[in-house]
């Protein structure tokens, strides 16, 4: 009875009984023959985001150029290709405007905003909570600190995102072994020991800002903690890429065993999903994810709390749309919000800032919104 009951609940959340309305069935067919899959809509958003965003800037290229500079550099890279057929009407200068500083720059944000995005939506549907974000379990406080640690220490640039790395996942073993202190409430315990831990790494980071040379160390270690992607380059691209894939095939992989987390840990047993087994893996991936956005990019704040109700008003509540969606939202996201930090004024603004100016309003906007539909209690 049990069973039976909890598989009514997973058919209500996955919308599974909007055929019930239509018995022949013949408006529901039409209907899905002639929409749009929302996540082929969110692939031309990001595509016309990030032409957007090579195109702007102190040094305007056209879009034009733009996409003839990326056919031809990408035509060359194929081995079986010996001359570009694309007829050559760029300058060197507008090359490497777009291929050494812009699309570098693109395709971090693009990683960063996803990654961060796609931690929120999970960690929302883990803790049936609309305000948790990956902030929430301490990572991002652990990767701060690893970080400021580097550039008290006048470390490389290799060792900085391997500490900021290394920290970030020590904060996630904190929070999980506070949790393993309790047989019971364990979803509680992560929630509480990740603003333990969150509190005492922010308590460090803030001794050594205070501690810090304040004409040597102390500009760039502000500098790193309020976020940017202006030292973008390929190579932290690849650092940010590995973390960022192994944890988003994770998480997309349990996307059905999501779906059943968010209804609750007793029925999630009774449909024989195992929370003590999915949750921690699922948190790790998280971790891993957010440690690899800290570690190139510093802390960006409000990405994974504001896409993902974005993405939940568009598409609902059905973790295997609502994940995809909430990757390329946030992708694109992040990368307007650059954008515009490097366009609005003649010094470029922390990212971090302008993401939590942006973000408090909007994200009002959205509670105020998806109250109204009566959405929020879907979570």
């Amino acid at each position: 009875m049990r069973e039976s009951a909890a598989a009514v609940r997973v058919g209500a959340a996955l919308d599974v009984g909007d055929d019930a309305a239509d018995p022949a069935g013949l408006e529901v067919a039409t209907s899905r023959r002639w929409r749009v899959h929302p996540v082929a809509v969110c692939v031309v958003i990001v595509l016309m985001v990030a032409v957007a965003a090579l195109t702007i800037g102190r040094s305007w290229v056209p879009p034009n150029e733009i996409l003839r500079i990326c056919a031809d550099r990408f035509l060359a890279l194929l081995p079986f290709i010996d001359d570009s057929p694309v007829r050559r009407t760029w300058t060197d200068a507008e090359a490497s405007i777009v291929l050494q500083v812009r699309l570098p720059r693109v395709i971090l944000g693009l990683l960063v905003g996803g990654a961060l995005s796609l931690g929120g939506a999970c960690l929302q549907a883990l803790f049936r909570n609309p305000l948790v974000s990956p902030d929430i379990i301490g990572v991002t406080a652990g990767a701060s600190l690893g970080g400021v640690l580097a550039l008290m220490l006048g470390l490389s640039s290799a060792l900085l995102v391997g500490g900021a790395f290394g920290f970030g996942l020590v904060a996630l073993a904190m929070v999980l072994a506070l949790a393993r202190l309790a047989r019971t409430g364990a979803v509680l315990m992560i929630v509480l020991g990740g603003i333990v831990i969150a509190a005492f790494f922010n308590a460090c980071v803030s001794f050594i800002t205070y501690v810090a040379d304040p004409y040597s160390e102390l500009p760039s270690i502000v500098h790193w903690l309020l976020g940017s992607l202006a030292s973008a380059d390929y190579g932290k691209v690849i650092t940010a890429l590995i973390p960022v894939a192994l944890g988003a095939t994770v998480i997309l992989g349990m996307r059905w065993r999501i779906n059943v987390l968010s209804l609750g840990d007793d029925d999630a047993t009774a449909l024989g999903v195992d929370p003590r087994r999915a949750r921690p893996l699922l948190l790790g991936a998280i971790a891993l994810m957010t440690a690899g956005t800290v570690a190139v990019a510093g802390a960006v704040s409000w990405v994974g709390l504001v896409v993902p109700h974005l993405a939940r008003l568009w598409v609902g509540t059905d973790h295997r749309v609502l994940l995809p969606v909430s990757i390329l939202l946030g992708g694109a996201y992040l990368t307007v919000i650059d954008t515009l930090s490097r366009t609005l004024t003649s010094s470029e603004l922390p990212l971090g800032v302008l993401t939590a100016i942006i973000g408090a309003p909007v994200f009002v906007g959205l509670l105020i919104i998806a109250i109204r539909k009566g959405t929020l209690s879907g979570l």
